[in-house]
């Protein structure tokens, strides 16, 4: 790419657009640094999040192969020339970095840099990031810096559009943050509510037994059938509870290997036989994959507590640069003309605003005593 006369602001433009499409911080720095690299025609691109112990929170490279990241080593502590653009809100054009007095060396297995540009993204007076740029693709002049002012102007016009993405998403993240408490809350009140009144039912039905033991053994026996009965469908609201509980640890390990995970549980914890196959699926913008992980689990949860099935299977497959969930039981079915004029039964609505919500679509294939099948489909980013 080259910035002719003319070119830089459209580019700039296509760039905030990429930005503003994200909600997720992750997804929002990774657009900001693919954008600045294009942006500006430059080989190597990184930007830092300072924590607040003198290193970086969140490091995102772009440009550097997986391999090459791996081999680097840990993310880079708050040094050198990094540290002057989060200490100072000055940019910084350099003919070689490693001629720098501050530049304090790579790692063997860093790629070699030479010229570089390096300015602040900052809200107000904080300093949310520093974004750094390095080996512009042009002829260099004899001993100055490939970046020019006009590259400078881009980039910081840039960062200022970088400051209010990332500051929307770290809002959308707290708000999200704030939901999942409001959700965990209302879910340990139905816990409660629930496994109180199946707890009390037990006891009292066991006193019960104890009482017709030794006048009546025949009802006694009865009764405690159905004490074991009562302490099954406790056990089974506190395993529902835990994995609707328990955090999902995408950002970590990902969708695919979260689903796999949790269905592993659910196979130990149920009779029903649950298994997991995926094939061919990328990573996706951190809110599909989210709004897949809850719509699986609602899905799930449907099969083993209402449908009687033996079997359910969990897929997740490639779909052109998205992916496809499908979550198929040979349980008992239903009529979804019907359940679809009951309105929230089942989850329904609440899986299909997930979806929509998304930018994907959910549909449900159910017929009486045919089991059921959901399946969403996301489009990717």
């Amino acid at each position: 790419m080259t910035n002719g006369p003319g070119a830089g602001i459209p580019a700039v433009s296509t760039a905030i657009l990429a930005m503003s499409r994200h909600l997720e911080v992750r997804d929002v720095l990774k657009t900001i640094v693919a954008s600045a690299r294009e942006l500006l025609d430059a080989e190597y691109a990184a930007l830092g999040v300072p924590d607040d112990h003198g290193g970086f929170a969140q490091f995102v490279v772009d440009g550097v192969s997986e391999e090459q990241w791996k081999a680097i080593g840990p993310l880079p502590r708050q040094h050198g020339i990094l540290a002057a653009m989060l200490h100072n809100a000055t940019p910084e054009r350099l003919a070689d970095v490693r001629q720098d007095p501050r530049f304090g060396g790579w790692p063997a297995a860093h790629p070699d840099m030479s010229d570089f540009i390096g300015l602040p993204v900052a809200d107000g007076e904080e300093i949310l990031g520093a974004l750094f740029l390095a080996n512009k693709r042009c002829p260099k002049p004899e001993g100055g810096c490939g970046f020019t002012a006009e590259d400078e102007r881009l980039l910081g016009i840039l960062a200022q559009h970088a400051a209010i993405a990332l500051t929307n998403a770290r809002l959308y993240e707290r708000s999200r943050e704030l939901t999942i408490a409001g959700e965990r809350a209302r879910l340990a009140h139905e816990l409660h509510d629930a496994v109180a009144q199946k707890l009390f039912s037990l006891r009292l039905t066991a006193q019960a037994a104890a009482a017709l033991v030794d006048r009546d053994p025949g009802r006694a026996k009865g009764e405690l059938q159905q004490v074991a009965a009562l302490a099954a469908e406790a056990a089974d609201e506190l395993r529902a509870a835990v994995v609707e509980l328990r955090p999902a640890a995408l950002d970590e390990d990902g969708l695919v290997a979260t689903l796999r995970s949790q269905t592993q549980v659910l196979d130990r914890a149920h009779a029903a036989r649950v298994t997991f196959e995926s094939h061919g699926v990328r990573a996706l913008p951190a809110a599909q994959e989210e709004a897949l992980l809850r719509v699986a689990q609602e899905a799930l949860h449907n099969a083993l507590r209402h449908s009687g099935a033996h079997r359910v299977e969990v897929t997740l497959t490639r779909h052109g640069q998205g992916a496809l969930l499908r979550v198929a039981d040979d349980g008992r079915g239903f009529d979804t003309g019907a359940v679809r004029r009951a309105g929230r039964h089942l989850g329904l609505v609440s899986m299909r605003d997930r979806a929509g919500g998304v930018g994907g679509k959910l549909s449900v294939e159910s017929a009486p005593g045919k089991g059921t099948a959901v399946e969403m489909e996301v489009p990717g980013g």
